[in-house]
């Protein structure tokens, strides 16, 4: 780290003119009160990883502002530039509900005007699956969304985007990387573009977006049957609400009720702890107001609605929130069950998981005699394959652990909006068979095996917590278990390494896919631990997964119980608690 006196000459660089009276005013407080902010702001720049930038917004080398984030356009402008020419450039530009979302996204689209691109803004927040969508309907070479996903309030960031509507990849994301390197000053700043090189887009792009949407529908008839299904859906003050009741009211569902509090758009998240689906609280009030109104589903989106949270109700009558495996399961099983019965398989088709996602998903594809690819975690990794594939083979489906799924290719990330009107076909079609959503996956279960997961975030801020993770993963690689929760680690897969070792009979081989500082252990019960530092908050992650036999449906409790009851006996031995 940088001694205290170099912290604080970095900081006096932002006293300079280039700087707004705000940003002056922040940093000189620092520099004369607050010592411990003072080096978390200035002891590092923020960096511009493969995920782009996401941090804490204030003034300071290591915040999102509009001096870091627009350092990072200019560098992105830069490598547009170097691949593309000057001529005829275009980007997109969207942004959810976050607090000083707007400004960055008006302040990126002025400096990419000013590098002489024609630049696509949405009206006002959109969904991220909508910025991947625009980037490919505007033909556009580039594009950006402005957005921290679930993170705390106090978090903004920024994704780029290439022009088959993915993620960087690479050789794209490192190229950007070292041109966002290369500006050291915020002078570098392009700035004044011509405002008519800026087009809004709003409903013409909606529109054909959700026009796409619904090509997912695989039962329209039995929609009409159950189209006054009762659904509560919250956008959790982010930007859902522009498209995910549109596209429900699409399919053909009339009865969608609404959450009026976390209707209106606010970046301070005020009716939630955290705007995350995946946590109880943050689904509290619309699991409400579904027992209120005996709704029968309860659809919610994060911020940047690409990310789904489910409640439904289980066999007592009482709504229980579906993890992202579960919902990742019902709708692979869903969407293969459909194209079997519809005839519609032509034998390319596959589908896509992540290597931390349940191992349920690949069941259902064998015994489909579906394709189903394992990639590193983040959806820029469903997109490479999607585009590596196209025209060879037909991507169908996929989604992660952490609530993304994505059922077609007309965009190229996680699409919470054609996921949550999906799931609601999903559960008209339970109706029609005398099901509810939670016994549809008893059913699966019953089919394929019962598997059970987990994820304990164990957070550690600022450059102490980061050096934290660091030892532990180095601790992991150094010291490995021989065995957890008296069962024998059978091998281990170290995606750093790109090694896979047979703990029984030493035997390596190789794993084909990039380097990631993933490390999974698997054990002779079936079990399976992944230990991997997240990319963009300050934590490490570990992954439970347990599955065994279900013998029937009367003994689901008592089953999952006792897998429950294996994850804890992992986690107390590995003294995560």
């Amino acid at each position: 780290m940088l001694p205290l006196e170099d912290i604080r000459k970095r900081a006096m660089t932002w006293l300079g003119n280039e700087f707004n009276e705000e940003t002056r005013k922040e940093v000189r407080d620092m520099l004369e009160k607050d010592e411990k902010k003072l080096v978390d702001a200035f002891y590092q720049d923020l960096e511009f990883g493969t995920g782009g930038l996401r941090g804490v917004m204030g003034a300071g080398t290591n915040r999102m502002n509009i001096y870091t984030m627009g350092m990072a356009t200019q560098g992105l402008s830069n490598y547009i530039i170097k691949q593309c020419g000057t001529k005829g450039i275009r980007v997109a530009i969207a942004h959810d509900c976050r607090n000083n979302s707007r400004y960055f996204a008006e302040r990126a689209a002025d400096i990419f005007s000013a590098n002489g691109f024609e630049v696509f803004l949405v009206e006002s927040l959109r969904p991220t699956p909508l910025l991947s969508f625009a980037i490919r309907y505007h033909k556009c070479h580039s594009g950006i969304v402005i957005t921290a996903s679930h993170n705390p309030p106090e978090y903004n960031g920024y994704k780029a985007y290439w022009n088959d509507g993915g993620q960087v990849v690479a050789p794209h994301d490192k190229g950007i990387i070292e041109e966002v390197r290369k500006i050291k000053s915020v002078k570098e700043i392009k700035s004044g573009g011509k405002q008519e090189n800026i087009r809004i887009i709003g409903s013409e792009t909606d529109n054909a977006f959700l026009q796409e949407v619904l090509k997912m529908s695989l039962n329209p008839g039995i929609i009409r049957q159950y189209s006054d299904i009762g659904i509560v859906f919250t956008p959790i003050h982010g930007s859902g609400g522009t498209l995910v009741p549109p596209a429900l009211k699409l399919f053909g569902f009339t009865n969608i009720i609404s959450v009026p509090e976390q209707d209106i758009p606010d970046g301070n998240f005020p009716t939630v702890k955290s705007p995350n689906p995946e946590e109880p609280d943050a689904m509290k009030l619309a699991i409400r107001k579904a027992v209120d109104t005996s709704a029968e589903l309860v659809l919610a989106t994060d911020p940047d609605a690409d990310r789904l949270g489910i409640a439904c109700k289980n066999k007592k009558g009482e709504f229980v929130l579906l993890n992202g495996n579960q919902t990742g399961a019902l709708l692979i099983y869903y969407i293969l069950s459909q194209f079997r019965e519809k005839n519609k398989y032509k034998g390319n088709e596959y589908i896509i998981k992540t290597i931390v996602t349940t191992d349920l998903m690949d069941r259902i594809a064998e015994k489909n005699r579906v394709e189903c690819f394992n990639v590193l975690t983040g959806f820029k990794f469903f997109a490479e394959l999607i585009r590596d594939l196209e025209g060879k083979k037909k991507y169908i489906g996929g989604g992660e652990e952490s609530y993304g799924f994505l059922p077609g290719d007309y965009v190229r990330d996680k699409d919470a909006v054609a996921s949550c009107a999906l799931v609601a076909e999903i559960a008209a079609w339970a109706k029609s068979r005398g099901k509810t959503l939670y016994e549809l996956l008893i059913d699966i279960y019953l089919e394929y095996g019962l598997f059970r997961e987990k994820l304990v975030n164990i957070v550690r801020k600022g450059k102490e917590g980061a050096d934290e993770i660091k030892a532990m993963m180095v601790s992991y690689r150094n010291n490995p278990p021989l065995a957890i929760n008296n069962s024998k680690v059978v091998k281990i897969d170290d995606y750093e390494t790109l090694v896979s070792t047979d703990c029984l009979t030493g035997k390596k081989t190789g794993i084909n896919l990039l380097k990631s500082d993933v490390l999974q252990f698997f054990l002779e019960d079936g079990s399976k631990i992944s230990v991997r530092p997240s990319g963009t908050e300050p934590k490490i992650k570990f992954y439970f997964s347990v599955n065994t036999r279900l013998e029937s449906a009367d003994k689901f409790e008592e089953t999952n119980k006792l897998l429950d009851e294996r994850i804890e006996g992992i986690i107390k031995d590995m003294k995560l608690t």
